[in-house]
């Protein structure tokens, strides 16, 4: 299923039923009084967060949605019925703005909730709400109300207790795909993941906790380069975030300009998550420029930054991070 996390839809809400202009009509009743019946209420646009759900993609083939309005009074009092509401459904985690006035309307963290995004129109009254002792007659009724409409930016942010991120090729695919039961496609080449990945992270003693592998990440990503920071946004929930940096042979970067540099594109994002909390976890040990480790593990410790080296192939240091990090997610839930 293809993985979509961003789209702008327009609602509108449906228009009140017209009021009814009417008069009593029946033998024997020689000045039967106005009796027209009042317009029903149009129906409500409203967005409602399922579990059954994981990506906006059917909400970017269908942009439009319109609810049907209320039926009109009719004589003998009687009320036009009520339209139904119209039911959006959205994955949970998703985020309803006003694309207008740029505001956030909700945030559908939870299975079951909704918001009513467009208000149906009420119904218009009919001509018996207007008879008065001068006025005994009136011949006229209330049109009903116009439903409102708005154009809405919808955004999915997954909900994950931990976020990986780092350069292209740093292992997060093939690390996630360890400790969980995820599988992320994986290749020596970068950006194999071009969509955010979950997994749950299971252990022995029943805590588990759900982990994010959100695409690498490039020097002006804020900007639009790579990736861009599309896939940032899945990282403003997270509680923790593992900071992998390959050390191996192959890798061409500094160990800690990789980590100032992708820093840099999370301030710019959001400053919020600098104060999130971060451990840095080296990867590919198995075959490790000593140097390499050793300089970014100096870096933390001045630093006073949490540190792991891991090998994803081997197994090596992956027990004691999943067990450290079960404890941190623990105590900041």
């Amino acid at each position: 299923m293809q993985f979509v996390d961003y789209v702008k839809i327009d609602v509108k809400a449906g228009d009140g039923g017209r009021g009814c202009v009417s008069f009593r009509r029946e033998k024997y009743v020689p000045r039967g009084g106005p009796n027209g019946g009042d317009g029903g209420r149009g129906g409500h646009v409203i967005i409602r967060s399922t579990g059954n759900m994981s990506t906006l993609l059917d909400l970017r083939y269908h942009r439009q949605y319109h609810a049907k309005r209320g039926e009109h009074g009719m004589g003998k009092k009687m009320h036009g019925k009520d339209a139904d509401d119209m039911i959006i459904p959205v994955p949970v985690g998703t985020v309803i703005k006003d694309e207008q006035a740029n505001e956030v309307l909700a945030d559908l963290d939870s299975e079951g909730l909704e918001v009513i995004v467009a208000r149906g129109g009420r119904g218009g009254l009919g001509n018996a709400h207007f008879a008065t002792p001068t006025r005994q007659a009136p011949r006229f009724a209330q049109g009903g109300e116009e439903g409102g409409e708005r154009s809405l930016i919808i955004e999915l942010k997954l909900l994950a207790d931990v976020g990986l991120i780092g350069l292209p090729n740093a292992g997060k695919s093939t690390l996630i795909s360890v400790i969980s039961a995820a599988r992320p496609k994986i290749a020596d080449y970068p950006f194999t993941t071009i969509v955010p990945n979950l997994g749950v992270v299971k252990r022995e003693d029943f805590r588990s906790f759900v982990v994010a592998d959100i695409p690498g990440l490039i020097e002006g990503a804020h900007k639009g380069s790579g990736l861009g920071f599309q896939f940032l946004r899945h990282i403003e929930r997270t509680l923790l975030l593992l900071h992998l940096i390959d050390v191996s042979v192959m890798s061409e970067s500094d160990p800690v300009q990789s980590f100032e540099k992708i820093n840099n594109e999370l301030l710019h994002y959001n400053k919020e998550l600098m104060n999130r909390p971060q451990i840095i976890v080296a990867t590919k040990i198995d075959i490790a420029d000593r140097e390499r480790l050793d300089r970014l593990s100096k870096y933390c410790e001045d630093n006073k930054t949490p540190f792991f080296a891991v090998s994803a192939m081997t197994g090596k240091g992956i027990k004691d991070l999943v067990s450290h990090v079960s404890v941190e997610i623990e105590g900041l839930r």
